[in-house]
């Protein structure tokens, strides 16, 4: 026999260890009947909190009993064989109570826990340093007093939001309370301004109670750079009483430099400068003004402070005070004569000098001289002072002039004897006497004519040439002088001396002359424009001589220049060049025949033509003038010869000229068809383009995009889009051709769906195929097949409530305009009536005992080979198997062959079971 199962074996295993264990806990309890117990046996409580201890036996009649603690009691409940008893305000970290009775003469006891928990209530964060320097350490210290039990206890050192540093104090006593995290930090330049803080967490979720957590104050950490330089400090060394100078102090390397102060100090003066500050510079600028109590050496202070440190700068200053020296004339105004003392005098420490010659002592004056003639008149006298102050030469001057009284002087230099002025713009005209006071001058002519404007601004005229008496008159006397003036202008070329417009004959003798006006008389010459050579004397006129030829008067006042445009006229004559005599006109183009003429003035030309179809005809003229209205060249002119006759007032002259015409490229449907037909597997040919034109145009034909490989049969791969292009001597044309190519039809496709229907259940027959154009699709079902509906396309054939008429084979056929192609597919459809029919009752039962092991047989092989279908019906029941098309060739639902010639070998057979539901 086969042994208990392993489920059995254990359970049995596990029966006998209870009943052990129960045996064993019998024989503790006879034992050992009484006992003590305390709830709760382990507390945890907030410091100075209360709770009730719970001390109970299970002696029936306990002699007496207690609780034992310290602790301060409020309140006792008694029982036969408990106790209850309130403890209030616990503050020890940790107490053991001792919950006893006495029974039988034993002593029973319980022994608890009390332990106290104290939230951090004080989280204290050590002050931080007024100002930390950036680069060096300072310390964080976060205190947390009373917090308890330490070892629930977790510290946190932020930087704002973040943590520095966490420290958890996980194995610490249990009675341990408070605790202290302290860690060093480099200050940063961007930690100032950033808060730091401590966090304290109380974890006594382990314990079921919460997570207590409380946060310091923020302390605000202020960071600062000082640059171990000096301030550079920019002042003068000298200042003079009652100036004032600018002076600046500046630093580099400071952070924050908004919070940096800076101060400046001259002596026991404070000055209010101006900052700014740009990156980590500062630059303090204020103005110092010297006054007289502050005469003496003084001292320039600078000091910049930062972060309780400051930086100094020091330098000297004297101020001083020196006045500018007097210069006295004795007489600013003397008469030609005249003795004038000159006397130039300063303070008491300065040395003057006056014209370059030195006071004999300091704080002395100096003097000089003169007697005074004209040449001293406005002459000046010049007076320095020289002061040393804290090594520096310093120095002062001052100026005099002196004027001198005489009478009036005329002299050629001022006033000259001969004048020549130009006409034309205004001038000033000036003629000044030397004298003082000033002279006043006039100037007129002796007949008591014109009178010259002196000192004014005026236009000089021809009318003003002639000989003026000039007098000088002031207080001192009159002098007198005759001027002669003389009046320039520069040349003139008028109409009549010199015509713009001059017309020569070819073969005749003609000169070019011009006449100029002007004072002095100018010289006229003419050039031709291009030429250096100057044209003089008679010329034999020819052609060349024509042009514009520049005509310039030079005096000595300017000069003025004319163009003068001459004119050679001539007969009229055609050239080749410019006529030609064989002339192709290209259909279209609208260009003009250009027949240009020689002859002066311009001939008129006409040409008509003489023989053939063009007689009569007006052959169409470019024109050297094009006028936008002029009608363009007929479409339709008649190719001939022309006679071309051109004519002007000195003659006249005859051309004739053959016109022959051509015309460009065109292409159009009926030469080039914009779409065209191939057939697939016919031989390759070319593309049917020619194009009309004159000369015979070249037609080149290519397919557009990616170029396709020579093929001696067409393929459907050749169909696409062509460009041809025709080609001749005047311009292209091109077209675009769609080319299609055509194919007989494929049946690509047969299938059937479902491959399993119910009796009256419904089947599809799928017919796809390939043609260009689109193939029509037609059927050829069994005989006696009804009930057969197509789609709108006849592509798919459905059955709906088959019966055993609709077996058999199908054929579906593809037809267009190149041919027709068919394939073919067998239905079979069977069911059980037909066994029941042919076997009666017996061979019924007999069927459903085959059936039920052939079910047996299904399910526990599944065939061996492929997949089965069983239908249950309410007298039998059968198990179909599906292996690919069927079984083996030759048995009944294998495949077998149809299809007319133009069917691949071989047909498709698909079994359709048919059963009763």
């Amino acid at each position: 026999m086969p042994g208990p199962s392993p489920g059995l074996r254990r359970a049995l295993l596990g029966l006998w260890a209870a009943l052990g264990l129960g045996i064993l806990g019998l024989s503790a309890v006879a034992q050992e009947p009484f006992w003590a117990d305390l709830q709760p046996r382990v507390a945890l409580v907030e410091r100075g909190g209360s709770l009730w201890l719970n001390c109970s036996t299970n002696c029936p009649r306990p002699e007496r009993g207690g609780l034992e603690t310290s602790l301060r009691r409020n309140g006792t409940q008694r029982g036969l064989r408990w106790l209850a008893r309130q403890l209030v305000d616990i503050r020890e970290p940790e107490t053991q109570p001792v919950c006893f009775f006495r029974c039988a003469r034993r002593t029973l006891q319980a022994r608890g826990l009390i332990r106290t928990f104290q939230r951090p209530d004080r989280v204290e964060l050590v002050p931080l340093p007024a100002w930390q320097p950036v680069g060096e350490n300072f310390t964080l210290s976060c205190r947390v007093p009373g917090a308890g039990p330490r070892g629930s206890l977790t510290l946190t050192l932020l930087r704002g939001a973040q943590e520095l540093i966490r420290r958890n104090f996980a194995g610490e006593p249990p009675r341990a309370r408070g605790a202290v995290l302290t860690a060093t930090v480099l200050a940063r330049r961007e930690d100032h301004g950033a808060n730091f803080s401590c966090r304290a967490e109380l974890d006594l979720r382990p314990h079921g109670l919460g997570l207590f957590e409380n946060s310091s104050a923020p302390r605000e950490l202020r960071t600062f750079a000082l640059s171990p330089d000096s301030p550079r400090l920019i002042a003068p060394r000298l200042l003079e009483v009652g100036s004032e100078k600018p002076v600046s102090c500046s630093l580099d390397g400071l952070f924050p430099a908004p919070e940096a102060g800076v101060y400046l100090e001259l002596g026991d003066q404070r000055l209010n400068p101006y900052v700014t500050l740009e990156g980590d510079a500062l630059m303090a600028t204020a103005t110092v003004t010297a006054s007289a109590e502050q005469e003496g050496a003084r001292q320039l202070v600078c000091t910049v402070t930062l972060g309780g440190e400051s930086r100094e700068t020091r330098e000297n200053l004297t101020i001083y005070s020196f006045p500018a020296p007097l210069l006295n004339l004795s007489e600013p105004n003397a008469p030609e004569g005249k003795m004038v003392t000159v006397t130039c005098t300063a303070g008491a420490r300065t040395l003057v000098t006056l014209e370059g010659i030195p006071a004999a002592v300091l704080g002395q004056p100096a003097q000089l001289q003169l007697n005074v003639t004209e040449n001293d008149d406005r002459r000046g006298f010049f007076c320095e002072a020289i002061l040393e102050v804290d090594g520096e030469i310093l120095s002062k001057n001052e100026s005099a002039e002196l004027r001198v009284l005489y009478g009036p002087r005329l002299d050629d230099s001022d006033c000259p004897r001969s004048w020549t002025w130009p006409e034309g713009p205004e001038q000033t005209l000036r003629c000044e006497a030397r004298g003082n006071p000033a002279p006043s001058v006039h100037c007129a002519r002796p007949d008591g004519g014109a009178v010259l404007a002196l000192g004014l601004l005026g236009p000089v005229t021809r009318a003003l040439a002639g000989t003026y008496r000039c007098t000088a008159v002031n207080a001192q006397g009159e002098a007198a002088k005759d001027v002669t003036l003389t009046v320039e202008y520069a040349p003139a070329l008028d109409s009549v001396g010199c015509p713009e417009q001059i017309t020569w004959l070819e073969g005749t003798e003609a000169s070019l002359s011009c006449v100029a006006h002007g004072v002095p008389p100018p010289n006229v010459s003419c050039v031709r424009t291009g030429e250096a050579k100057i044209v003089e004397g008679l010329l034999r006129v020819a052609r060349e001589h024509a042009g514009t030829y520049r005509c310039e008067a030079t005096n000595a006042r300017g000069s003025a220049a004319k163009n003068v445009a001459v004119t050679v006229e001539y007969g009229p004559s055609f050239d080749e060049l410019s006529c030609p005599s064989n002339w192709t006109w290209v259909q279209g183009s609208g260009r003009l025949f250009s027949c240009d003429v020689e002859g002066k003035p311009e001939p008129s030309v006409e040409c008509v033509g003489s023989e053939g179809a063009s007689e009569g005809t007006v052959l169409p003229l470019a024109s050297s003038n094009p006028n936008p209205g002029d009608p363009g060249i007929a479409s339709d002119l008649t190719p001939g010869i022309y006679i071309c006759n051109a004519t002007n007032p000195h003659g006249s002259t005859v051309k004739t000229v053959v016109v022959s015409a051509e015309s460009s490229p065109q292409m159009d449907e009926s030469t080039c068809p914009s779409h065209q037909t191939w057939l697939e597997g016919a031989k390759s040919a070319a593309l049917a383009c020619t194009a009309r034109g004159q000369p015979f145009p070249q037609v080149h034909c290519s397919r557009e995009g990616a170029p396709q490989p020579e093929r001696q049969r067409v393929s459907r791969e050749d169909a696409g889009t062509y460009l041809c292009v025709a080609t001749n001597a005047h311009g292209t044309d091109s077209r675009t051709i769609t080319v299609g190519v055509e194919y007989r039809p494929v049946v690509a496709e047969l299938a059937a769906s479902p491959s399993s229907v119910r009796p009256g259940g419904n089947f599809t027959l799928t017919c796809r195929a390939e043609a260009w154009p689109p193939a029509q699709i037609s059927w050829r079902a069994p005989p006696g097949a009804l009930n057969i509906g197509l789609s709108s396309n006849n592509s798919t054939l459905s059955v709906a409530g088959a019966m055993g008429s609709h077996g058999g084979e199908y054929e579906c056929a593809a037809t267009n305009a190149h041919g027709r192609h068919a394939r073919r597919i067998t239905v079979r459809v069977a069911g059980p009536w037909l066994w029941v029919a042919v076997g009666g009752a017996a061979g019924g039962a007999a069927l459903l005992a085959a059936g039920a092991g052939l079910a047996f047989y299904v399910q526990s092989t599944a065939c061996k080979k492929g997949e089965y279908n069983v239908q249950e019906a309410e007298s039998s029941g059968e198990a179909v198997c599906l292996n690919g098309a069927g079984g083996a060739p030759g048995a009944e639902g294998g495949p077998e062959t149809g299809g007319s010639a133009e069917s691949p070998s071989g047909g498709e057979v698909f079994a359709i079971q048919l059963t009763s539901a």
